[in-house]
């Protein structure tokens, strides 16, 4: 056994880490339920998002799809069941994956202000993946050495918690800083949030007017943006 899964062994009999793997469990299946018990209503998801946002262009192509819009709600309800129940809970994590991957990539593509949490939403279910290593090896394409049962050192004691959680707050100011900067203008999850940066950007009013006025995409908005933009800098600049 090497040193990394001894440390693994050690991290899994730490009361801490394994409260943490629960409150991630929760906190992932609390995600999924509401979400899907309005698609089985066949309700819209996320009522309050215009229909002009680019986000909201998707969730009405995706509410007028039928019974795959309820389907979907399904398995969300399914693999929330399956987190909350500790002897089902790695199924539950390895299915919730790809589909948290594909919402994550969903909201960066359309510049939607809740990527952080989407994003932290990721590295939670991540987490739970390498939780359960000691079950997933197996069918991972390496080859397992036969080994002994592991005998716990206590190699790091009470800094592998300071390394963990403070890995954990290091990770999430990375991520909160990193998604501010990360777009130059975004169309907000309203008109009038989009419309907060027109004073100091005029061009930016006709980058809202463009998405919630006029309902163009987001790729077209923002290539009309980037024009004005340039207009006005050469006519500052003359």
């Amino acid at each position: 056994m090497n040193r990394l899964e001894e440390i693994y062994y050690e991290a899994k009999s730490d009361k801490w880490l394994k409260g943490f793997a629960v409150f991630c469990r929760i906190a992932l299946a609390a995600s999924f339920l509401p979400a899907g018990i309005v698609k089985i209503m066949g309700e819209r998801f996320a009522e309050g998002l215009p229909h002009n946002n680019p986000l909201g262009h998707y969730f009405d192509a995706l509410y007028l799809t039928g019974y795959y819009y309820t389907f979907i709600g399904i398995a969300q309800i399914i693999i929330a069941i399956l987190l909350l129940i500790p002897r089902t809970s790695l199924l539950g994590a390895l299915m919730y994956f790809p589909i948290i991957i594909n919402i994550c990539v969903l909201t960066y593509a359309t510049r939607f202000d809740g990527t952080r949490l989407i994003t932290m939403m990721v590295l939670a279910c991540l987490f739970l993946l390498i939780w359960d290593y000691d079950r997933i090896k197996y069918v991972l394409p390496f080859k397992q050495p036969k080994t002994d049962p592991p005998v716990l050192k206590n190699l790091l004691g009470n800094r592998l918690r300071i390394i963990f959680f403070g890995g954990c707050f290091a990770v999430l100011a990375i991520i909160i800083v990193g998604t501010f900067y990360l777009y130059e203008i975004v169309p907000g999850n309203s008109e009038e949030e989009c419309r907060n940066g027109c004073a100091a950007r005029p061009a930016a009013c006709e980058f809202c007017d463009c998405i919630y006025r006029e309902g163009k995409p987001l790729d077209s908005c923002l290539a009309a943006y980037d024009k004005a933009k340039n207009i006005r800098g050469l006519m500052q600049s003359n």
